[in-house]
């Protein structure tokens, strides 16, 4: 049979009818009711049909949203990005969209929603919008981020916002495009905070953590009045706060914002019932935001707060680029020292001790120099200091003393028909202390074979003058065995002269401020001696002299200081006149030359 026939329709059909029909019913009521708000958009971008939960949403009746643009009702063109994705899903290229904007209701409100974009269902043309009100959900999120970003007792940022504040200001894009480009940092720290809460407790320590915050506070909203940005007052822990200052016009105004904050804190705080003062000490840093790191500016600030509580609390300090490089560098050494011993990187330059009297080197004194390989030639005072704070200058103090030693034996040995030279070692008290030096110096004189008369250690005036017990102890052993032992620097210490009569001392070396006093030239040139350096330093002489000591003036420079060290008595010299500090082989040559009667320069 052919052709068609308008007979009952198939089961088939009538079933997918009626599906149709239920999706239908469903859709629109699942569209129509509240609260999901929602619009069809057809693939122009145009909306066809908004429910009430959108109008209600928007402030709008639903029928007048009708034909408006969807992107601009929910802001979806604001950035290119989301325009871009809101395209590619209206064209079918693209599955979904999902982004957060902030509505203006017309009542005044900002509403949060979440927008989402998805093609109809079924392949009909066109998207559904939904949007959902999310503004509670912001808001708690909101305050657990201000919970989470503040400190509980003074209500101030904390370290975790700070940080972000400051990383934020050091972005490129923060100062480069407005602004001055720079930065400032007040670190300020409470001095003594500790002991009042080791003494009232610790709910009177946030009591007052708390006041501190109210004052600094007002510090800044004050500094803020007249410029365009109010600092930041942050807790960063403890009883440190910081003060940070994006935009800052230069050093003065952190400066000034630092003696503001320390005037704050000067009047006393009455804390229910305990009246407590109390002072502060700031670190300041200010520079350009360029090159500056977060790390790099709290650690500049934390030095510099070191700085200002080593120089006695209660005060601000400025960083310092210098004081910081030195500050560096003696890290560096002291991280070295031990290490640099073991390299070999010490050596042993010798000056000549001259007599006085005839122009015959009698002696040197050995002086230790450090090879640096990043610094260069290192003099004594650049890490002695440092080897004592940490106790290598045991172990450096015995290799000064061994070579020292050994290389006078040599000159000795290489020279034998000649009267032999002395040498003379720096010892520092700390070596007295944390070593056995008596039998150090027992040990190196029978492995070199050097006589203990042959042997001279110097210690500072201030360390032996105020001797007692072991250290005394230790002198009259190295006495004892012959070895001598002299007075270095002596006039600038403890000066106890009574003491000095029992002290088992062979030598005094004047300190060079003395012998200075003694340089002059020609009257014409307008330079006069000054008479009362020579009348302190002649009985200084002629005392030594009565005590069976022998007298060593430093920082010989001139044949006129020369002149009248010899008349008033002086028994030797020590000095650029002579020689300044050489190495070994110089002296070698310098033995056969026996006499200073000009000097060798």
């Amino acid at each position: 049979m052919s052709g068609t026939s308008e007979g009952p329709t198939p089961a088939a059909d009538l079933d997918r009818s009626a599906v149709t029909d239920s999706h239908h019913t469903t859709y629109h009521r699942v569209f129509a009711t509240p609260p999901l708000a929602m619009a069809v958009v057809a693939p122009q971008g145009l909306v066809v049909s908004a429910n009430t939960a959108l109008g209600g949403l928007l402030g709008a009746d639903p029928a007048t949203l009708v034909g408006r643009v969807a992107a601009d009702l929910v802001d979806l063109t604001s950035d290119a990005r989301s325009r871009h994705a809101y395209l590619e899903v209206l064209r079918g290229r693209q599955a979904r969209l999902r982004c957060t904007r902030r509505l203006k209701h017309p009542a005044g409100q900002s509403v949060w929603v979440q927008v989402t974009v998805a093609p109809l269902t079924g392949g009909e043309p066109g998207v559904l919008l939904s949007v959902t009100d999310i503004s509670s959900r912001r808001e708690l999120q909101a305050r657990l981020r201000h919970l989470q970003m503040h400190d509980p007792v003074t209500r101030l940022p904390n370290r975790t916002l700070f940080f972000e504040r400051l990383s934020a200001a050091l972005e490129a894009e923060a100062y480069e495009q407005s602004g001055t480009g720079r930065i400032g940092l007040c670190y300020l720290d409470l001095d003594g905070f500790k002991a009042v809460n080791d003494t009232l407790g610790h709910r009177v320590g946030d009591r007052l953590l708390a006041a501190v915050a109210e004052r600094l506070t007002r510090v800044a909203d004050e500094a803020g009045y007249a410029r365009a940005a109010t600092p930041l007052v942050a807790r960063l822990g403890g009883d440190e706060f910081a003060l940070l200052v994006e935009d800052s016009t230069g050093t003065e105004q952190l400066a000034d914002l630092a003696e503001s904050a320390l005037q704050a804190l000067e009047p006393p705080f009455d804390l229910a019932g305990q009246r407590l003062s109390l002072t502060a000490s700031i670190g300041v840093v200010e520079r350009h935001a360029a090159g500056t790191t977060a790390t790099g500016l709290m650690q500049a600030a934390d030095t510099t707060l070191y700085w200002a509580k080593a120089d006695g609390k209660a005060r601000w300090t400025l960083f310092d680029p210098e004081r910081n490089a030195h500050r560096m560098t003696r890290q560096a050494l002291s991280s070295t020292l031990r290490p640099a011993i073991e390299r070999g990187e010490f050596v042993l330059d010798y000056q000549p001790l001259v007599a006085m009297e005839d122009g015959r080197l009698n002696g040197v004194e050995a002086l230790i120099r450090w090879h640096h390989p990043q610094f260069g030639t290192l003099t004594p005072n650049r890490f002695i200091g440092l080897a004592e704070e940490d106790g290598s200058i045991v172990q450096l103090g015995r290799w000064a003393l061994a070579t020292a030693c050994r290389q006078a034996r040599r000159w000795q040995l290489d020279r034998p028909g000649e009267p032999p030279i002395f040498v003379s070692v720096n010892v520092a008290v700390r070596q007295v202390w944390d070593s056995d030096l008596v039998a150090d110096v027992a040990e190196i004189l029978a492995e070199t074979g050097l006589a203990p008369h042959l042997l001279q250690l110097e210690l500072t005036e201030s360390a032996v003058m105020g001797s007692a017990g072991r250290p005394l102890q230790a002198l009259q052993a190295l006495s004892d065995m012959g070895v001598r032992i002299a007075i270095d620097d002596f006039g600038t210490g403890y000066s106890n002269l009574a003491y000095l009569s029992r002290l088992p001392v062979s030598a005094l070396k004047l300190d060079g401020s003395f012998v200075r006093g003694f340089q002059y030239e020609e009257a014409a040139k307008g330079a006069m001696p000054n008479p009362a350096d020579e009348v302190i330093v002649e009985a200084m002489i002629q005392l030594a002299h009565r005590l069976g000591l022998t007298v060593t003036a430093e920082c010989v420079e001139t044949s006129a200081q020369a002149t009248r060290l010899r008349r008033i008595g002086c028994d030797t010299g020590q000095g650029w006149l002579y020689s300044r500090p050489v190495p070994p082989d110089r002296i070698s040559e310098l033995l056969g030359t026996q006499a200073y009667a000009v000097g060798n320069p």
